[in-house]
Formats: structure tokens, C-alpha cells, sequence
């Protein structure tokens, strides 16, 4: 039963950052203990900003314009505009500060978007929550280790009495976020802000998470700030939606009413932001350009001081197919499943065991120079656009690489190819000149298939392409994918764990299990 004094109110908070324009404009919610508030929009539209406001978890160049947030009818924060003061910095009052961090980690628990990163990679999972709980209570020795099994037990770690001790690269990504759940709850806290729980997990373990985070609501009467970019996941877990767009709240109310009747066409392109369509129609008489039969990718574990194999992880058994010119084949499967395995088998760049012919060619014969030639026919799109990009390479120089190891043309040729395949992926050929962090992620990913499509090959295998990006751009980068697909009769093989992109690209998937 929702009570009728919220345990949060933020009234008319705007921040910006030091000398820039406010990204957050004049925002008010509430909360209520027991209730899911899902704050909803873009990447960029102020979403995490403005929640990691109330716990104060800026970063110091952040400056808050106005503003009022009450927790448990207690004012942390009160800032009023004023045109002879500058605006407010978390950082620089001591005495909010202390406040701040006496209720981070205890009254108020923080999920954050990426768990690999919001870790320490050099410390046990085990230590790492026993910190947060010494940090509030005086809980040391055996009490403290069963308490820390306990809330690994809790979040749904198997074996938690083993696991206390693994470092977080040990573990799967779905269960880092449930160690960083455990760290959230680890002392009882009455407000959880979760940033982002499920981004770039698969569709099965996103609802085991949402599920554990419901289920530790129900049973803590936890109040529950639901941060993300996906307004459908939403439907299920959050009783109210405010949906965010250019740092302002545009819209509103219950979920049902969200759903059911949005007011703003921004909030119904939410809704009905995923891919759709169908696959683009094959050519009559396409020939055959890829067959793999009976391939197999196995691990070996090595063990002992010789390090000899003792078993194998088979990651892929036994797959066979066959790939038409212009045909996309999706494998689809849960993390760990062996989708990318497979994928990078059939490139050359993993070992393999079976037969791969591409093009009349059998590429598990082929070695050195021979592979290198057919290189340029095989492309691939990695997961992270940021990731894979040079950090210290312009973006015309990532996107002509591939030509000036592969062909021979004049700089103004090679030049004149880079403008050409910026502008056949929607990028300003002007912008060639500038870094991979000066773009959007839906912008780094078209660069990322521009410099696949330079070469112009034949099979371009696509990793994941979307899972890290809106839904919305996900859309625009399916529409363009299949564009390209249709007019340079492009074979794909899309590799994901999302059936909505996998059904409008799709000519044939093929399901992929660990068991």
C-alpha cells in the first residue's frame, strides 16, 4: 500500500555544468516507499544526471542551478537562484557532504549502468560488499562473512560460500550485476536508484534481474528509481513513468496511462521504438556464398604445472549452414551460448575445427597470404563502437585503413571513398576530420559499418550491432543495415540475443545453447 507522504520529492531541480548551459531544466518527481518511478528517455536526455543528484554523486564540474530534494521529509538539498551568487557545487559544502555520506550505501542503495567498471577488478566480490557494510555498521569477523553469504545468496549466487572470494572478471555480466545489487542492499537501504540494471544484457537475464530487484522490493517495502532507455521493460515493474527528453520531463502519469494514451510523439516513438519490417527479398537466382558444416569451437582447459588439456568448453558443436549472396542468417542465444564463437570462427580469427567455404574458397585450409587476400570480402561490426575504435586515430583515417592495406589507390582516391561511404551512412563527410569521442553511439556505430562497407565485401558478420544503443537509433541502424544489404547485395550474419532485430533482418536464425 503506497503511503501518502512520498519518501523522495525533487522539486524544480536544473544543473548544468560550469559554464554551459543547464541539462537539466526545471524537473519535479516523487516517490513513494514501496513504488517503482521509472525515469525514462535517450542517452543525453538527463536521466542518470539528475538522479545521481540526490545521493550526491556528481562529478565537480556539475553545478546546480536550482532546486529542492527532500528524502523522508528531511531537506538535503535547497537551492535557490539568485543572480548575484554562482551556481551551487555538491563538492565545495563540507557539512552536506558528511550528511551525504552518512545515507549513500545505507538509506539510499545505487545500481550502476556498468558492473565490470563500478567493481574494483583487484578486490573479491566478498570484500567488496563487507566494505559498504562496515562502512555503516560496526559488523567485523565471522558475522560480517555470514552476512555477505547471505546477501550474495540472496541476489541468486550459487555456491555464495565459494564464490565470496571470486574477482569480478570471474563471473558472467549477469552476475555482476547481481554482486552490485548485493552492495546496493547490503544494508537494508528505504530508496534504490538502479542506472541502467540491464543494458547490454541479454533478454533472458534482463527479466531474471528485474524479477530480483521486484522480488527485494516486495520484500524490504523498497522504494525504487527505475533509470532507462527502454520505456517497453518498463511495463511490467514500474507503477509510475516520467519521461525525460532534452533534460526536461515532457510526460507523466501511471503506466497504464503511459501505454495506453502517451500525449507527447516523442513518448509514442518510445513505445514503438523497436526494429520492425521484413528481411530485404533475395534475388531469384542468389548462389550460395557461404557453407559451414559440422564446425566445432572448443576451449581447452589446461591444468597443472605443464598446463596439458584436461577437458574442453565447447562454445559450438556440429554447426552447419548455408549463406546465399544477399541472405542474413541471425544466431541467436543466450550470453555464453556461443553466438560470437561461431561468428568469429567462420572470420579465421578464433581456432575452429570443420569446414568453412566462403566463396569457393575453403577458408579452413587457407593460411597467411592466401587469407589475407579474402579478407576484404569478410567485415565485420563489433558490439562496443567506442570500443573498437582508435581513440587516437581521425574518424576518416579509422575508415580508409582498411583500403590502404588492402588496395593501392592515391590518397585523393582513398580521400574521395571516405566521403563517399560517410555519406551512404548518414555522416557529414566534413566531420572525417574529428575523434571517435565526439560522436553519439548511434554515430560511432555508422562509423563502424562505414568502415566495414569501404572494402565493399561480400559477408560482413554483425556482432551484436545495437545492444548498446537507444532504441530508437537501434531502429535507424536496422533500416540502414538493410538498406546497404539491398543495394550492394551484402550477405549478413547478425549476431544477437534480441528476436525484434533478428525477426526484421532475418532470412534464417539459428538458435544457439551452452547446455
Amino acid at each position: 500500500m503506497i503511503e501518502s507522504s512520498p519518501l523522495l520529492t525533487v522539486e524544480q531541480l536544473s544543473l548544468g555544468f560550469h559554464g554551459q548551459a543547464p541539462v537539466v531544466e526545471d524537473i519535479s518527481f516523487h516517490i513513494h516507499k514501496g513504488e517503482t518511478l521509472a525515469l525514462v528517455g535517450e542517452s543525453g536526455s538527463g536521466k542518470s544526471i539528475s538522479a545521481l543528484t540526490i545521493p550526491g554523486l556528481l562529478p565537480s564540474s556539475a553545478r546546480i542551478h536550482r532546486g529542492k530534494i527532500c528524502f523522508d521529509q528531511d531537506t538535503l538539498l535547497e537551492v535557490s537562484p539568485s543572480q548575484h551568487e554562482a551556481p551551487f557545487a555538491i563538492q565545495n559544502d563540507i557539512s552536506l557532504q558528511r550528511r551525504l555520506q552518512g545515507i549513500r550505501g545505507n538509506r539510499i542503495g545505487i545500481i550502476f549502468q556498468e558492473p565490470m567498471t563500478s567493481l574494483n577488478p583487484l578486490h573479491s566480490i566478498g570484500k567488496q560488499i563487507a566494505e559498504i557494510i562496515q562502512l555503516h555498521r560496526p559488523v567485523s569477523g565471522q558475522a560480517l562473512t555470514d552476512e555477505v553469504i547471505q546477501r550474495l545468496e540472496e541476489v541468486g549466487i550459487e555456491q555464495a560460500s565459494e564464490r565470496i572470494n571470486a574477482l569480478p572478471h570471474q563471473l558472467s555480466g549477469g552476475q555482476r550485476q547481481r554482486v552490485m545489487i548485493a552492495m546496493a542492499i547490503a544494508n537494508n537501504p528505504e530508496l534504490l536508484i538502479a542506472d541502467e540494471p540491464t543494458t547490454a544484457l541479454d533478454t533472458h537475464i534482463q527479466r531474471q534481474i528485474l524479477d530480483l530487484i521486484q522480488s527485494l522490493q516486495q520484500k524490504y517495502q523498497l522504494a525504487v528509481l527505475l533509470i532507462t532507455h527502454d520505456l517497453n521493460i518498463v511495463r511490467d515493474y514500474a507503477q509510475r513513468v516520467c519521461v525525460m527528453q532534452h533534460g526536461r520531463i515532457i510526460e507523466q502519469g501511471n503506466t497504464e496511462q503511459i501505454f495506453t494514451a502517451p500525449e507527447q510523439d516523442y513518448t509514442h516513438m518510445l513505445i514503438h521504438s523497436a526494429p520492425e519490417g521484413e528481411p530485404v527479398p533475395l534475388q531469384d537466382q542468389a548462389k550460395t556464398l557461404l557453407t559451414v558444416d559440422n564446425l566445432n569451437v572448443w576451449y581447452p582447459v589446461r591444468k597443472g604445472i605443464l598446463k596439458r588439456i584436461h577437458g574442453y568448453i565447447k562454445a559450438v558443436t556440429a554447426a552447419s549452414f548455408q549463406l546465399k549472396q544477399g541472405e542474413c542468417i541471425g544466431f541467436l542465444g543466450a550470453s555464453g551460448s556461443g553466438k560470437t564463437s561461431l561468428g568469429m570462427a567462420i572470420l579465421r580469427l578464433i581456432r575452429s575445427e570443420g569446414s568453412i567455404v566462403f566463396d569457393n574458397q575453403p577458408l579452413h585450409q587457407l593460411s597467411g597470404k592466401a587469407l589475407r587476400g579474402i579478407r576484404k570480402d569478410l567485415q565485420v561490426v563489433l558490439q562496443d563502437p567506442f570500443g573498437s575504435l582508435s581513440p587516437r586515430m581521425t574518424v576518416g583515417d579509422i575508415i580508409a585503413e582498411g583500403l590502404r592495406v588492402h588496395s593501392e589507390q592515391s590518397a585523393e582516391d582513398i580521400e574521395q571513398a571516405v566521403c563517399d561511404v560517410m555519406a551512404e551512412v548518414g555522416l557529414d563527410s566534413d566531420l572525417r576530420h574529428r575523434y571517435p569521442h565526439e560522436f553519439s553511439g548511434g554515430q560511432r556505430q555508422r562509423i563502424s559499418i562505414a568502415r566495414a562497407l569501404i572494402l565493399k565485401p561480400k559477408l560482413i558478420v554483425l556482432d551484436e550491432p545495437t545492444s548498446a544503443l537507444d532504441k530508437s537509433i537501434q531502429k535507424q541502424v536496422v533500416a540502414l543495415l538493410k538498406s546497404l544489404q539491398e543495394k550492394h547485395q551484402i550477405s549478413y550474419i547478425l549476431i544477437t540475443h534480441d528476436p525484434a532485430t533478428a525477426e526484421a533482418m532475418c532470412h534464417q536464425t539459428i538458435r544457439l545453447d551452452h547446455r
